[in-house]
């Protein structure tokens, strides 16, 4: 029987194009995170404000800290995912034993538990209950996820095979996306309002509608995770193997060391920039959205499911158009197309009036065009800018640049999910008391949710196509790169070879 780690019988990166089971398999990874974070960012502030009657103002205190902590704990794991030392690899041990508290803290998200009968105390004992579950969910998540992205370059090293292979993670992606809003919109449609309040034997409205939300979609989220790890575990040892072979183990860094490196790197900043500017724009849509169907256009709980649906859908089926393009004309190119009809899309929402539901389906579909880019482009650039990164050290560090590119993406977002959260406490906005109606919003609620909905992530779209404008990395530059790095390499082996 042939020992699956050895090197000689499995493809050689450099020079084979991945299978189609094992780009299948690779995708299958993004399923859980996609599936989680979507259902976080569509649900979780109203479901805070809505379900569990937080005050708007603690609830966005509660992301913000939340999405800090994130941030934090990314370059940790990112260093720590680097140094890891096992038959495994560095990245798959750690998706191996996050996938089951990954699950089990995503769902305690979505428990609403009872403090006490003085409401002011509740809110706080609810305050701190978020918090502390918040912060051990995204520990996990960091920890399968973060080795997960890290592993596109020990993959492949084909500059198109890369957008190829983040095509097949996308479309998980995406697609868990999808299946999160058909999953909450059959489980809305199953669990009415007044049969979770009789079943739960409390009066609290639709709790059991995201308790069974939440165990769903953790049991969901984590199979695919085994899944990844079982189907691309022979390439990865492989490639690290060869990683070994390559590598001065002598020739480390210091944590001080690794960040002059990476924030000298001047395409790796402007990635970073285009990434978070892109999903500033994605996560504050996707916040206020609920708020925006229900208060603004004065429509039903479910319907911003449906336009969600529309956004998702398209941005799936666009991924393998922007796929093909990017072959021929390169990602930035794709990113200004798709940029483009987003911006339109996303300003357009501002001047949306009530009534005018086919508009908002249309400009949904536009926002999809664009939402397409935003997955697969600034991700398809971070592998090059990694190898550059090696041309200029002799190491490769996928973890460290992959934990700050996120680190950096999320507390931006902490900090506009914060302001979101008092943006719409200042202007007045009503949380709903459990068991009755939704409150009658303010014309001032009203105005901040159309701002953050339209100029707002418009400018941030605007300012990620300045960024992508100065991006240096062509296909040509990157083509360089690699046959650099490949006469570097034979020269070692040369070196090697006379001295035995």
């Amino acid at each position: 029987m042939n020992n699956p780690s050895s090197p000689d019988h499995a493809p050689q990166p450099e020079s084979q194009k991945l299978s189609f089971t094992t780009k299948l398999a690779y995708g299958a990874g993004d399923l859980g995170a996609a599936i989680t974070a979507n259902i976080l960012a569509f649900f979780l502030l109203f479901f805070f404000t809505n379900v569990a009657g937080l005050n708007p103002g603690l609830a966005g205190s509660i992301l913000m800290i939340s999405k800090i902590w994130d941030a934090v704990n990314d370059p940790i794991v990112g260093m720590l995912s680097d140094r890891t030392e096992s038959r495994w690899g560095r990245r798959l041990p750690w998706m191996l034993w996050g996938a089951i508290p990954f699950g089990i803290f995503f769902f305690l998200q979505w428990v609403v538990p009872h403090f006490s009968d003085n409401p002011n105390v509740n809110q706080w004992g609810l305050f701190w209950y978020y918090v502390a579950i918040s912060i051990f969910f995204n520990t996990a998540y960091t920890a399968v996820n973060l080795p997960y992205t890290a592993l596109t370059p020990e993959l492949t090293q084909d500059y198109n095979e890369r957008t190829s292979l983040n095509s097949f993670r996308f479309t998980f992606s995406i697609g868990g996306s999808i299946l999160s809003l058909i999953i909450a919109q059959v489980i809305f449609a199953v669990i009415k309002s007044d049969t979770a309040q009789q079943t739960a034997g409390s009066c609290n409205s639709n709790s059991l509608q995201y308790l069974v939300l939440g165990a769903v979609c953790a049991i969901v989220s984590v199979l695919p995770l085994y899944w990844c790890v079982y189907g691309i575990r022979r390439r990865v040892m492989a490639s690290e193997q060869r990683r070994l072979d390559n590598t001065d183990p002598s020739d480390t860094l210091s944590f001080s060391e690794q960040l002059k490196i990476a924030f000298s790197n001047r395409p790796f900043v402007y990635v970073i920039g285009i990434y978070f500017c892109s999903w500033l724009a994605v996560q504050i849509t996707a916040s206020i959205i609920p708020y925006f169907v229900i208060n603004w256009m004065k429509l039903g709980e479910g319907a911003f499911i449906q336009v969600t649906l529309a956004v998702q859908g398209t941005a799936l089926l666009m991924l393998y158009v922007w796929n093909w393009v990017c072959e021929r004309v390169g990602k930035k190119a794709v990113y200004f197309m798709g940029m483009g009809v987003w911006i339109i899309a996303q300003a357009g929402l501002f001047f949306l009036q009530p009534g005018q539901v086919g508009l908002m389906y249309v400009l949904a579909v536009m926002a999809g065009v664009g939402v397409s880019t935003a997955y697969l482009i600034p991700w398809s650039m971070v592998p090059d800018v990694i190898e550059l990164d090696e041309l200029t050290t002799g190491q490769r560090r996928e973890g460290v640049f992959y934990a700050f590119m996120v680190l950096l993406q999320k507390m931006g977002l902490a900090v506009g999910l914060f302001l979101l959260g008092q943006g719409l406490a200042v202007a007045g906005f009503k949380e709903r008391i459990p068991c009755q109606p939704l409150p009658q919003q303010p014309e001032s609620a009203l105005t901040a949710i159309r701002v953050a909905i339209g100029p707002l992530p418009t400018i941030a779209l605007i300012l990620g196509l300045v960024l992508a404008y100065f991006y240096p990395i062509t296909r040509e530059v990157h083509a360089e790169i690699l046959l650099k790095l490949r006469e570097r390499k034979q020269a070692r082996t040369q070196t090697g070879s006379s001295e035995n």
